[in-house]
């Protein structure tokens, strides 16, 4: 046996050189826990256990080839390091006949699996409509990673036909969606024991990193997997689960050493990645959490400087301070681009951030996401207020006159486009005259549904120019909402709708901001301003800053980070206000932005911010005050006084 690698600390070791039994490692954030994963597995292999006997379960492909790749380096060798998904895939392939598939089964996507669930509440003479297709479909899945079958669902009927009718189809079809990967391997080693014991032979020692991000479903796989030898290797961290909404379920976690009797729990808390006073300040606030184990993380990176702590008047001010913040530390230290991040709770919260990143020229990414302007909502409403402006935008035209769906199909568009081309005509003036009756119009054969959807978007367009110079940019973009029926559309995905919802809010704020700098305000000029906004975007050699939600921002460090809009209400959101579990999952979204940052951590609020349609007073986050004072410096400005950091 090779001696241990000299670079692990004594508790990394002592759960590298742990053999055999069910194990949890505890790894608290910056602590390793990669290393120890794939030293652990170097460690097997020294021992002279075949590759062919390991299995490493991940929850990304990246983090699965990050595992093979280091594998490969230290031992020149491979061992199955895959996802819950691909597992189950894998043993489906090899063992699906045993449920009365056939192996070649084909997997759909959303879009196919959507397709099918239509058909199926069609059947059934149900509404196909499209909110109401998603919404069941989001229960079918979510009872899937519950290991849920129909006839569980007796509480909702029309979940439970659709589910049935859903699954039977999928299996005459020979095919599977993308739960099913989860769903049917459960269902599959449950059933049969010889299989469960095929299996549970083939991989006698198994690690499961993320172990805190299990759902039900993955809970399950694991524990059938190593019912037998019960050597498993769990690694995470209770503090760092914050994807309940994706079913996660930081209770697997919790229930280790009660689910796996006579487990081994070693604790990771030697941090390598921030100051010491960053984690104390973490430790602090994650302490107000009941549901966890304890830690302490520590560091022997030297104390480090204080958290900056500011309070803006506005978000407009809060992101002038972190603006000049990053020059400060870009150009006086200096700290690249590339090691320094902004935190948010949603994702509306970066239109602010972008507009003043790019007045100072500084570039900027947007990381999981798109830039605020090219979000589609955002999008769709400017092509809206552009059409208001202009009978002659095409494009704009074509963007909206079917959205929300008003019966206008591609062929009647194409006929109306042409029409228009052909008489020289501007798109949409050609569209009055056409529902106008003019003889000038070539009769194009539209059905009455046709034209009644034409007629009342032209309708919608004449009200609005009706409307504008009668009241404020913001209240015509409210009005251009409500009037298309633009949020009944948004309700057609559940999933997305709040987040949608938040960025057309964030553009009527953008405009109400926009009206208080002008002297002279007019439509034209907002639009004007929107289209030169060809934000600066990075070159892919470039340095940028990166723009991240907080839930994006995990597994990630920088060296310096903002945590923006700790007020009430929006962080911890408002969606989490009177439940005890969502507001400690809160918490740890907290706990995990604050240890990304690895030498600076500043922390902003603001005592007013545009919400929901209109300017509200803003409370400081809870999460402010369970941080103690002496870990943080105040940079806010007294009260009173409205600065520019330009």
């Amino acid at each position: 046996m090779q001696s241990a690698p000299p670079l692990l600390n004594p508790q990394q070791l002592q759960a590298v050189e742990h053999v055999e039994g069910p194990l949890l490692v505890l790894a608290g954030a910056g602590s390793g826990k990669t290393r120890v994963v794939t030293y652990r597995i170097a460690h097997l292999l020294d021992l002279g256990i075949s590759p062919s006997d390991i299995l490493a379960v991940t929850f990304t492909n990246k983090a699965a080839e990050e595992m093979k790749t280091r594998i490969r380096t230290l031992k020149n060798t491979a061992v199955l390091a895959c996802t819950f998904h691909s597992l189950g895939a894998r043993i489906l392939r090899e063992s699906i006949g045993a449920m009365g598939y056939q192996p070649n089964f084909t997997i759909y996507d959303a879009a196919d699996s959507e397709k099918l669930l239509k058909t199926c509440l069609e059947q059934l003479g149900l509404s196909g409509d499209k909110s109401i297709l998603r919404e069941i479909k989001h229960k079918i899945s979510s009872a899937k990673n519950d290991l849920l079958d129909p006839e569980s669902i007796e509480k909702d009927k029309t979940v439970q036909e659709a589910y049935a009718c859903y699954q039977s189809k999928l299996k005459e079809c020979n095919t599977l969606d993308f739960d099913d990967l989860l769903y049917l391997p459960v269902k599959l080693l449950s059933a049969n024991e010889s299989m469960r014991a095929e299996y549970q032979n083939r991989w006698l020692f198994v690690l499961i990193d993320e172990y805190q991000d299990t759902n039900r479903a993955q809970y399950m796989f694991a524990k059938l997997l190593v019912e037998k030898h019960r050597n498993l290797f769990a690694v995470g961290d209770p503090d760092q689960s914050i994807y309940s909404w994706r079913g996660a379920r930081y209770q697997n976690i919790l229930n280790f050493a009660s689910d796996f009797p006579g487990a081994s729990v070693i604790t990771l808390d030697q941090n390598y990645r921030s100051t010491n006073i960053i984690l104390q300040a973490a430790n602090a606030l994650i302490q107000h959490n009941e549901e966890r184990f304890d830690k302490k993380l520590w560091s022997q990176l030297g104390e480090g400087e204080k958290i900056g702590l500011f309070t803006g008047i506005n978000e407009r001010q809060e992101a002038e301070f972190v603006a000049e913040r990053i020059r400060k530390h870009s150009v006086g230290e200096p700290v690249n681009y590339d090691e320094i991040a902004i935190f948010y709770r949603t994702n509306a919260q970066s239109r602010v951030f972008e507009d003043l990143l790019l007045a100072r020229k500084i570039p900027y990414t947007i990381i999981g996401g798109l830039s605020f302007y090219d979000r589609k909502e955002v999008k769709d409403i400017l092509a809206l207020l552009a059409v208001v402006l202009s009978s002659s935008d095409l494009i704009s035209f074509l963007r909206m006159v079917n959205t929300p769906r008003r019966g206008i199909g591609e062929s009647a568009i194409e006929k109306v486009s042409a029409a228009a081309t052909e008489t020289h005509i501007p798109i949409f003036t050609f569209c009055e005259e056409l529902i106008a009756g003019s003889p000038f119009c070539p009769d194009l054969k539209l059905s009455a549904r046709q034209k009644e959807g034409l007629k009342n978007y032209v309708r919608l367009i004449q009200h609005l120019r009706k409307r504008v110079g009668q009241i404020p940019i913001h209240e015509l973009i409210a009005e251009a909402i409500s009037e298309s029926k633009y949020m009944a559309y948004l309700h057609e995905d559940p999933e997305t709708f709040q987040d949608r919802k938040e960025n057309l809010d964030e553009l009527m704020g953008k405009a109400a901001e926009w009206e208080e700098e002008q002297k002279e305000a007019s439509l034209v000029q907002f639009l004007e301003e929107l289209s030169l906004r060809s934000h600066v975007k990075a070159e892919a050699h470039l340095p940028s800053v990166k723009l991240m939600t907080l839930h994006n921002s995990k597994g990630l460090e920088f060296n310096l980070a903002f945590l923006v809009g700790l007020e009430e209400d929006l962080f911890p959101h408002i969606n989490s206000k009177d439940d005890a579990k969502a507001i400690e999952e809160e918490r740890r979204l907290c706990y995990v932005g604050m240890t990304r940052a690895k030498k600076r951590l500043y922390i902003c609020s603001a005592l007013s911010r545009y919400m929901w349609g209109t300017s509200r007073s803003m409370r400081p986050s809870r999460f402010l005050k369970e941080i103690p004072p002496k870990f943080t410096t105040n940079f806010s400005p007294p009260l009173r006084t409205i600065s520019s950091f330009a």
